[in-house]
């Protein structure tokens, strides 16, 4: 057994990036190693979800065994509150199966890190189990997912609530946040010369996976972004970020991830909403658009998706 106890830390690095410390070498590495190629958010994750793991696993990083693995996956589904609180969508206690699959695919990509140093000889985490039924033609086996995730439909807004939060929107800047439809990370790293006001397009070089995509967007939007920018971005602003907080000491520098969330928690509650997050405007966006005729591909496209699949959900 090990004595050692995770301990999450976080610093800020510039205005978007963030390093997060457990207190151990190794996995220290590895959360450096998720910053140089992952974004701030998917560095919080992995740094929590190795925390929960080794808060519960007491054992040093390379003594992990798989039993210690499922032992983790039970734990995780054990109810919470003494049994009396289940999900609405799924009516299950404990944790989500999608929360569950997250913390195995980070502690997967650990220790297929560990393994690339030669620290260990084989990853502990197990990525599927095998079925009865013989290999096909090929000598492949079949495999059934360690964890099934249900496939739920996006929750979205009804036009009438959409329409009641951007009323409730307190300056320009918001009011073009909400209408945008895009990704927090993409709204967080949106640049002044990213924006086309001429053919009312934007190009998104901050999207998921690292991914570029040119895309057209609503005109409310841009006539939100252009009062904006003549009429409440600071003028002594030294950032390009598009969203800038715009009063307090941090006026003039980028806006970050809590701000939008406050931004958008403040206008739900001014719009007498229960619940309204980034993604839910997001899906209500790509739902419209998809309901005015647009087509499927066309979704994907202005969504970034990889694969269609995710634009037909």
């Amino acid at each position: 057994m090990s004595s050692f106890v995770p301990q999450f830390s976080t610093r800020s690095i510039g205005d978007t990036g963030v390093e997060v410390r457990l207190g151990h070498e190794l996995l220290d590495d590895y959360l450096r190693f998720v910053a140089a190629r992952c974004r701030p958010n998917s560095v919080l994750a992995a740094g929590y979800d190795l925390k929960i793991f080794f808060t519960l696993v007491s054992k040093e990083p390379v003594q992990v065994t798989m039993t210690d693995i499922f032992d983790f996956i039970a734990m995780q589904r054990l109810p919470a509150h003494g049994g009396n609180v289940v999900r609405l969508d799924d009516r299950e206690a404990g944790l989500s199966a999608r929360t569950i699959r997250r913390r195995l695919a980070t502690l997967s990509g650990l220790y297929g890190y560990l393994a690339a140093r030669n620290l260990i000889d084989k990853n502990p985490v197990p990525t599927g189990m095998n079925v009865r039924r013989p290999a096909d033609h090929r000598g492949r086996t079949r495999s059934t997912p360690l964890i099934r995730t249900p496939r739920t439909l996006p929750r979205i807004l009804d036009p009438t609530d959409a329409t009641a939060l951007l009323a409730a929107a307190r300056t320009f800047r918001d009011r073009a946040m909400l209408l945008g439809g895009l990704r927090r990370c993409e709204v967080l790293g949106l640049q002044l010369t990213d924006i086309d006001l001429a053919d009312r397009k934007i190009t998104i070089t901050e999207g998921k996976g690292g991914h570029h995509r040119i895309v057209p967007v609503a005109p409310g939007f841009f006539a939100a972004l252009t009062d904006y920018l003549n009429f409440e971005r600071p003028p002594e602003t030294a950032t390009s970020s598009v969203f800038v907080v715009l009063k307090g000491p941090r006026r003039g520098r980028s806006l970050s991830a809590a701000g939008i969330d406050e931004t958008i928690k403040g206008a739900r509650r001014r719009a007498g909403l229960t619940r309204v997050t980034c993604h839910m405007l997001r899906h209500t966006c790509l739902t419209r658009l998809r309901e005015a005729g647009m087509s499927l591909e066309a979704v994907q496209a202005q969504a970034g998706h990889a694969s269609i699949e995710s634009t037909r959900i």
